[in-house]
């Protein structure tokens, strides 16, 4: 099978190459960095493996790479809790998901030989927030921001499935692994610091990144699997419980919750995606028959800790 990836010098996009590229598929890394990509992957490690150079958010010559491809995995996606939320960052948030993801459906419509599947990253964002309610698949949208940019980003995925190619949008939790939204909490409990993120009350549903990587392997070679699949674990805990098992595991206090109002000091709106949460269940993804290596926290925490 030959699979082109977009996000593939990423935290999740980097483990899905090393997977396909170790089950001997051919892999085409669409990058917006080529030295970079070409250093992450070089030729000797990755032989099966071709770059192209490409631009999201505008049609070019790189689609014309899409062409004879098996599969499509579209993770591309600028970064979401990493500065404030200006305006300008919004729009780029927006723009490099919605028209990022035009951009591939276009791709795949041109290509003479299509693409059977495109496997295309959404978010648990598409939710909305909350301490009360549970969601699954089949659960309304919310109405933030972070919910209208993961409705615009689907929408235009759909688009995929009016020239007959199979779509699989994966709405993705948190993604624990090493590096990520891990290694970001790791220091302050290291140094015996470490504690809740706001009230500690909101949800925090989350995935480890090999179950998020089996998950998308599973909707490549599955020609039954299609629609929404949420990437959470089936047993979401709130931010006290990460915050407890992740002081187990490290063996360190996690007594010193840090306020709200700090963090939204430092990333503005953009703090919501730590201090609110939604509790959200894989229904549609079990029912599917995935079978999750980590399904509990503390053992998948356990797995990371031991090999960062």
């Amino acid at each position: 099978m030959k699979v082109a990836i977009t996000g593939a010098t990423g935290f999740v996009g980097s483990r899905l190459v090393e997977r396909l590229h170790g089950l001997g598929h051919q892999v085409l890394v669409l990058s917006r960095n080529l030295s970079k990509a070409q250093k992450v992957f070089s030729a000797s490690a990755f032989p099966n493996l071709e770059v192209v150079a490409y631009t999201p958010t505008e049609s070019g010559s790189w689609q014309q790479s899409i062409s004879g491809c098996d599969a499509v995995v579209n993770l591309a996606g600028e970064p979401i809790a990493e500065e404030r939320w200006t305006p300008e960052h919004k729009q780029e948030i927006l723009a490099s998901r919605k028209v990022g993801t035009q951009k591939i459906v276009e791709a795949i419509a041109q290509a003479t030989s299509k693409p059977a599947v495109l496997v295309n990253a959404s978010a648990i964002g598409y939710y909305g927030t909350s301490e009360t309610a549970t969601f699954d698949e089949t659960s309304f949208p919310g109405d933030d921001f972070l919910a209208q940019v993961c409705q615009a980003w689907e929408a235009e995925a759909q688009k995929v499935k009016d020239i007959g190619t199979r779509l699989v949008i994966v709405r993705l939790g948190i993604v624990l692994g090493t590096g990520g939204a891990l290694a970001k909490m790791l220091p302050p409990f290291k140094l015996f610091a470490g504690g809740p993120l706001g009230t500690g009350h909101q949800w925090f549903s989350w995935i480890h990144r090999d179950d998020l990587v089996n998950l998308i392997l599973l909707s490549l070679s599955r020609p039954d699997i299609e629609g929404v699949l949420n990437a959470t674990a089936p047993n979401p805990v709130r931010m006290t419980e990460f915050c407890q098992s992740l002081g187990q595991v490290l063996n360190r206090p996690s007594w010193l919750p840090v306020p709200g109002f700090a963090l939204e000091v430092l990333l503005g709106d953009g703090a919501k995606v730590v201090l609110e949460g939604q509790q959200v269940l894989p229904k549609r993804t079990l029912s599917n028959g995935f079978d999750y290596q980590y399904p509990t926290l503390k053992p998948a925490l356990e797995e990371i800790l031991r090999h960062s």
